[in-house]
């Protein structure tokens, strides 16, 4: 059985309504290659580092390829641009291993 494939993202929003657009833009990508939002931002802390009021996310797939092939797929690259216009994002792709 594959491992799990996981997004984590860190989202600075500079244009909260353009975010909405992003929004609606990702769904595509995300329904075709099954992914599930584990988390979603909600209340946290940083108690070290830089990442202090952004907007968290974490993002499972069904395999480390999934994942991949998600960001890389045409219908994300597009949702890409919309996002870059809304704010600025570190994101990893990750492959998860279980314990």
């Amino acid at each position: 059985m594959a491992n799990k494939g996981y997004w984590i993202g860190h989202v600075n929003i500079t244009d909260p309504e353009r975010y909405k657009d992003y929004v609606a833009a990702n769904a595509a990508a995300f329904r075709k290659y099954g992914a599930r939002f584990l988390v979603r931002n909600g209340e946290s802390q940083v108690p070290e580092g830089s990442l202090a009021g952004r907007r968290h996310v974490v993002i499972e797939f069904d395999s480390y390829e999934a994942a991949k092939a998600c960001y890389e797929s045409p219908e994300y690259q597009e949702a890409i641009k919309i996002r870059s216009e809304a704010g600025t994002t570190d994101l990893v792709i990750i492959e998860g291993y279980g314990g």
